[in-house]
């Protein structure tokens, strides 16, 4: 799968201001952040763009000093835990953790950052992965779509759809790739509803060993 070309941003339209990816490389389980997933068997780079920035369903990102997140709390609908999937399934995990991060519920979120940081305490993420999300800080408030969202309680729910392509690179025991159309559509608990918004979404997994659990490293969006 080659790695995509370029990142749109949040000023673009709403599809890629779902991105919840942070700055940074992928890293391994655990402790040890440089522990194997990096590189292909041949010892070359794995194919990887650098990840999108947090960025809320508006022009700007979510405000530093805007209430701390709930991670605890539940979005309407539920999203799924670990231990709810396979673990040994690379599949499985990914979509489970795409999941996660795209749900957004305004009656319990105080901006999308939030589900980022309930996918990372659910466990589905590395622990650098999980790091950076929690301690990422937006420069500003969520933005105008955002508040429309608020303003009828909306909610997301995802849909997702594998769409590989043939230069994936083939897993390893430690490594593997997977790309999926992802749409989300907010609803409001009054009944408002907005189009569905899509993007495509990389996502890599590793684990320490073939028994181990998959986790998710990095997402990159386009």
């Amino acid at each position: 799968m080659t790695a995509p070309s370029a990142r749109r941003t949040a000023a673009t339209v709403l599809a890629l201001a779902l991105s919840f990816a942070v700055p940074g490389c992928g890293a391994g389980i655990g402790g040890d952040d440089s522990s194997s997933g990096l590189k292909r068997g041949d010892g070359s780079a794995s194919p990887r763009a650098a990840s999108p920035r947090p960025a809320s369903p508006g022009s700007a990102s979510p405000s530093p000093s805007s209430s701390a997140p709930d991670s605890k709390a539940t979005p309407k609908g539920g999203v799924s835990e670990p231990g709810d999937v396979d673990q040994k399934s690379a599949d499985e995990v990914g979509k489970g953790a795409l999941t996660a991060m795209w749900t957004y519920d305004t009656a319990v979120d105080s901006s999308p950052r939030d589900a980022g940081v309930r996918a990372a305490d659910a466990g589905w993420l590395t622990g650098s992965y999980a790091r950076q999300l929690r301690r990422h800080s937006p420069r500003s408030a969520p933005g105008a779509q955002w508040e429309e969202w608020s303003q009828h309680r909306a909610y997301t729910t995802v849909e997702l759809a594998k769409t590989e392509d043939a230069a994936k690179p083939d897993d390893t025991g430690t490594v593997a790739w997977r790309q999926w159309t992802l749409t989300a559509t907010p609803h409001g608990r009054d009944g408002w509803k907005q189009k569905p918004t899509t993007a495509v979404a990389y996502v890599h997994l590793v684990r320490s060993a073939t028994d181990k659990p998959w986790r998710v490293s990095e997402v990159t969006v386009r």
